[in-house]
């Protein structure tokens, strides 16, 4: 029995991937299992950054062993020949904090991702490009990836491209709680107080979705290439 499990930040990211999946919520994360005969794929999240990656996959640890570990979701561009909407798979994790570089398994693809502490802005991602051979940046991967390493199972990596290397938009780390939940009752009182963020949020809006739909058909060609699994 082979158990994956596929760690996010948000429901959003996962949302085309895990529909029809047992969902359950237990400890501030968000869990859905899909078994079959020979082992099971469980997803969670539980927020962004690497302290709610660290606990989403406890919280799977708990149901059992793992036997594979994916870091998945949104991400940046640091490169304007990465297009918002699209999935990609990574080949290597940079962790910005303390320089530490893991590889991520089943790509051939050089495509590097930087994790950040921070929800980078326009300007953090001109230095992160300039800085790092990273093509992409999020909050999770690096803690996803010493998880893996850890217990030496295999780590993959698959973003969807949020949003784009010169795109302008609000910093959204005032709106992330201590426990990495977005606030989005609060951050939607602030955009309606900022109509000039209004076009690139709705193009951010429309990316994601196209991005996390191209994320759920990627790992299904990844765990499932034969369509046997889910059908």
């Amino acid at each position: 029995m082979t158990r994956t499990a596929i760690i996010a930040a948000m429901p959003g990211e996962l949302k085309p991937l895990v529909r029809g999946w047992e969902h359950s919520y237990r400890n501030g994360v968000d869990l859905w299992r899909w078994p079959f005969n020979q082992g099971e794929w469980i997803a969670a999240c539980a927020g962004a950054g690497i302290d709610a990656a660290t606990r989403a996959f406890a919280e799977v640890e708990k149901l059992g062993p793992v036997d594979q570990l994916i870091s998945t979701g949104w991400a940046g561009a640091l490169t304007e020949a990465l297009k918002p909407g699209q999935a990609c798979h990574v080949s290597a994790v940079l962790d910005a904090r303390t320089g530490d570089l893991f590889d991520a398994a089943g790509t051939q693809d050089n495509c590097w991702l930087v994790t950040s502490s921070r929800v980078v802005d326009a300007r953090e991602k001109q230095r992160l490009a300039s800085t790092t051979p990273a093509s992409l940046v999020d909050m999770e991967a690096a803690a996803i990836a010493r998880l893996a390493a850890a217990r030496s199972i295999p780590f993959f990596c698959v973003k969807g491209i949020s949003d784009g290397y010169i795109d302008q938009l609000p910093d959204f780390n005032r709106f992330i709680s201590e426990t990495g939940r977005f606030q989005l009752a609060r951050f939607v009182v602030f955009a309606l107080q900022h109509p000039s963020y209004w076009p690139a949020l709705i193009r951010m809006g429309e990316n994601s979705k196209k991005a996390a739909r191209a994320i759920a058909v990627y790992l299904l060609d990844l765990l499932d290439a034969q369509g046997q699994i889910r059908n």
